[in-house]
């Protein structure tokens, strides 16, 4: 492997910088996953197409999830300074193209240039901090990761309902700009010099067809019972193309160099739960917080502004649950409990709010949308710490990215059938398609009898949603179970790479060889410190802060 410049060992303090640097691209991505959430009454009435409205979120999580492969692999293969630089500018440029959109046709295209951009961003935020922190380090770093995402998915409502109430839904999209561009500034100064191969090839076939299945899966769940029955020749047609896709799909990866997604990555148990998981957490969550703002708006005849400051409880209870377990696991080195506790309290969040109506309170709707952050936060960063702890090294960025594919999987189908059920029960109850160009300034506006009715009906559609969640976050809680508690490995991506060698997709198993008394819980107590040092003195210099001298290898 060739590296651009050779990397210099990074103490604590350089850490938290690059950190910083990292969490602000993070952060911008993570954002326009909601943001839009608030606007979208609006932007239905503005431009028309009540029925294709969840296309505005699933084709940002569509694009985001086709991409995440994509990036992973080009990261360990060209650096992931440089690609995760050029994720920002894709994601900047079509921010502006959203916010220029005259039609929801354009909209949804342009927000699906939005999503290719962020697919890059949040994959190789991970990446790149597993290439300087050590898995035990990690904890705590992961816990700000979750932080961010919990953050980002209410003041992304929040943000969007403050501009569209008081400029205009435009800015939803305008105000990426100047976040992107200090983005941009701060990763040009504090990011490690990229690494890459000598030598790369990238598997554009396989990606392709992954791309396609997944689309042929997302329009089965989008379209399925509204646009066409679902015995419809369509509907069967885009299946069938889904599953002789995805079975093809295994067929080129089996056969290429560079495969897209290694099928060895599978044989991992670990591995094979945490992606399961993040599907399942993906369809819940998203599909939950995708439509708590209308839910709120339509259902509760609140302001936009007001829809997203009543989902703070949600930032805050997986804020919470997310910093602590972070903590926590990066002081014990144990992992395995959080993902079972946590998928136990996202259901019970999850039944909770599938028990609100119009009528229900505010603290009732907030103390139950706590419960459901503060499962989450258990769960999402600790999937992604145990699978980097088990990975080759060659394979870091594809095996995280394709536990984050999985959730954003999981996220654009869950998006996707949400959209059907709340338009399939609304027909059902109104007796008529719903009305395209219901936004909350016309429900005020509506005489009273008539506002009860929108209101009702929009509320027991979308909480029927959060009903039929509960069984698939129970079937995720029952596939925690199966994680196997693996000793967290003490030695970043960099140190391990070099202790293995320049490493590659060779099949091989790529680990480290970590003296015993370093791993976490190795011997059934509780490991040394993080910060690598012990009773019987300081730690090697390599050792310090979990980051070793510069490597030249692709991980």
């Amino acid at each position: 492997m060739d590296a651009d410049t050779a990397p210099a060992p990074l103490g604590h303090r350089q850490v938290l910088v690059v950190f910083s640097g990292i969490m602000l691209g993070m952060f911008l991505a993570a954002i326009d996953q909601t943001i839009v959430a608030t606007a979208l009454p609006t932007i239905a009435g503005e431009l028309g197409g009540l029925a294709h409205l969840s296309w505005v979120v699933t084709a940002y999580l569509l694009a985001e999830t086709v991409s995440t492969p994509l990036y992973g692999k080009l990261g360990d293969l060209y650096g992931r300074k440089r690609v995760f630089q050029s994720a920002i500018v894709v994601f900047l440029a079509g921010s502006v193209l959203c916010g220029l959109s005259t039609s929801m046709g354009q909209l949804i295209a342009f927000r699906a240039i939005q999503g290719a951009g962020a697919g890059g961003i949040i994959v190789g935020a991970q990446a790149l901090i597993a290439d300087i922190v050590s898995p035990r380090e990690r904890g705590r770093y992961q816990g700000y990761f979750g932080a961010v995402f919990g953050v980002s998915s209410v003041a992304g409502p929040l943000i969007g309902g403050f501009l569209t109430e008081h400029a205009s839904w435009r800015w939803v999209f305008y105000v990426n700009l100047p976040i992107g561009l200090v983005a941009l500034v701060v990763t040009s100064a504090v990011l490690p010099a990229s690494v890459r191969r000598a030598r790369v090839r990238i598997d554009w076939l396989g990606t392709t067809v992954l791309s396609a299945a997944i689309v042929c899966l997302v329009l089965v769940t989008t379209w399925g019972g509204t646009e066409h029955a679902w015995g419809s020749p369509v509907i069967v047609g885009l299946a069938t193309a889904a599953v002789v896709l995805g079975v093809l799909f295994v067929v080129i990866e089996r056969r290429v160099e560079e495969p897209a997604i290694p099928l060895r990555l599978f044989r991992n148990r670990t591995f094979n739960i945490a992606s399961a998981v993040s599907l399942i957490i993906g369809a819940g969550m998203f599909g939950a917080i995708a439509f708590l703002p209308t839910f709120l708006q339509i259902g509760g005849g609140v302001s936009e502004a007001n829809s997203g400051l009543l989902l703070v409880p949600v930032m805050a209870g997986l804020l919470i649950s997310s910093i602590a377990a972070g903590r926590r696991v990066s002081r014990t080195g144990r992992y395995r409990h959080f993902p079972i506790i946590g998928m136990a309290v996202a259901a019970t969040g999850m039944g909770l709010l599938a028990t609100l109506d119009a009528d229900s309170s505010r603290l009732e709707s907030g103390a139950y949308m706590f419960v459901l952050g503060a499962g989450l936060g258990m769960v999402m960063q600790i999937l992604v710490l145990a699978t980097q702890n088990e990975a080759p090294v060659a394979d870091l960025g594809v095996a995280t990215s394709t536990v984050t594919f999985f959730r954003v999987v999981g996220g654009s189908l869950g998006v996707a059938l949400a959209g059907a059920v709340i338009n399939s029960r609304l027909t059902g109850a109104l007796g008529t398609e719903p009305p395209s160009d219901l936004t909350p300034q016309v429900l005020r506006s509506l005489p009273a009898d008539e506002r009860a009715v929108l209101s009702t009906a929009y509320a027991d559609a979308i909480t029927t949603v959060f009903a039929y969640a509960v069984p698939v976050l129970l079937v995720g809680f029952a596939l925690t179970w199966l994680l196997r508690a693996v000793p967290l490995r003490t030695v970043a991506a960099r140190v391990a790479a070099m202790a293995e060698g320049a490493g590659g997709p060779d099949g091989a198993t790529h680990h480290a060889t970590v003296p015993a008394a370093e791993v976490a819980g190795a011997d059934g107590t509780e490991a040394p410190p993080p910060d690598g040092r012990s009773p019987s003195g300081p730690a090697p210099a390599d050792m310090m802060d979990g980051v070793g001298p510069a490597s030249t290898s692709g991980g």
